[in-house]
This record gives structure tokens, sequence and C-alpha cells, in this order.
């Protein structure tokens, strides 16, 4: 049996690629899924500000491809990706709300529905309305839900395992462990795990 950890924030376009690339490998028998919310500011504030830099003063022909770049992966995954007009946006309360959705055995639709909402249909989702409408879309009790995402747990919660993500090395979303620390970063590495799922011997880790 083998164990795949999924650090993930659904402000991230990349992250929406991945989370859909993975669904095959988090469907199998042999793999235990494990889902874990993350906000990416907070780790792009700590040991990432690079990404900041690279936003204020783009390097143009790097920008171009970039976009170009992401559709063709969208193309590819089968998702829409558009340019939402408030980017970088706050994803805490949807964050926190994940948790609430791991509890009740829905993350991957809610995961899917803040995806979709946000990149496919642009909508701002740090807005309680969308956050509302991300509940209702993935089944789950509004108003309960809605009281749990003020809890100090689930802040605490998403607190704690962004900080997790960075003690083991980690700089960004998404940020996937497959058996303990093997770690890649990026939706391009999955090809990357499913190559190394089952196989002895992989390098740094014992045969």
């Amino acid at each position: 049996m083998h164990s795949l950890e999924f650090y993930f924030d659904c402000s991230s376009p990349w992250t929406y690629l991945a989370f859909e690339s993975i669904q095959p490998i988090a469907a199998r028998d042999d793999v235990e899924m494990i889902w874990k919310p993350i906000l990416v500011g907070g780790i792009f504030n700590t040991v990432n500000p690079s990404v900041y830099e690279n936003r204020a003063k783009p390097v143009p022909v790097k920008a171009r491809y970039y976009q170009k770049d992401l559709q063709d992966w969208a193309a590819y995954v089968g998702v829409r990706i558009g340019q939402p007009p408030v980017f970088p946006v706050n994803s805490v309360k949807v964050m926190r709300g994940a948790f609430v959705a791991i509890e009740e055995g829905v993350l991957v639709p809610y995961a899917r529905a803040a995806f979709q909402r946000y990149w496919g249909e642009l909508s701002d989702i740090s807005q309680e309305d969308e956050v509302r409408a991300i509940a209702v879309a993935a089944g789950l009790d509004v108003e309960k839900f809605m009281t749990k995402i003020t809890d100090p747990l689930y802040k605490n919660r998403l607190r704690e395992t962004t900080d997790e993500l960075m003690k083991r090395g980690g700089f960004g979303s998404p940020t996937m462990f497959l058996d303990g620390d093997d770690m890649y970063f990026g939706n391009d590495r999955i090809p990357l795990i499913e190559a190394n799922l089952g196989r002895p011997g992989r390098p740094g880790l014992p045969g």
C-alpha cells in the first residue's frame, strides 16, 4: 500500500491541473490519498518571496509563454482556465472549508467546485456568497459549514498544515509526497509519481 500526500491551495491554476490529473492515482486500490489544504500565500511570504518579485517585474517573453503553456496544459487536462479579475485571491475561507469537506468525505467535489468557480467562472472565491455556493455544490450543510470555518480549530489546522509543508521542504502548490519523504512539486511531476509507484529501489529510498 502506498501513501500520496497532496498539499494544495485552490488559488493556483497549476494546482487545478494537478488536482484533476491526480484523480486516476487517487482512485487506485493500492494508494491511500491524503489531502492537505494549505495557504500558499503564507508559504510565499515565508520561504519563496521571489514569486512576488516575478509578478512585479515579469519578463515579457516568459510571461507570454507562461500563458501559452498554461492553456496547453488546460486543453490537455480538459479544464477551462481563464484570467480571474481578482488575482491573487484570498482563499483562506475556502481552504479552511476544505478540512470540513475532508471530514464529510466530499473533498473532491468541494475542491473541484472551488477550482471551477475561480478558474473557470472567474468568480471571486474570497466572497462569502461564493464560499457558500462551493459548499452547496459539494452537498454540505451550509450553515454548519460556515460556522465551522470561523472556528479556531479550522483556522489552526490550515496554519499547521501550511507550516508542516514548509518544514518538509515545500515552497509552493501543488506539492506531493509519495510514501513518506519522496517530494514532487508541480503538475508536470505526476508522470514521475506514476512511474515510481511500486518501483523498488527508487533513488534516495530504501529498496
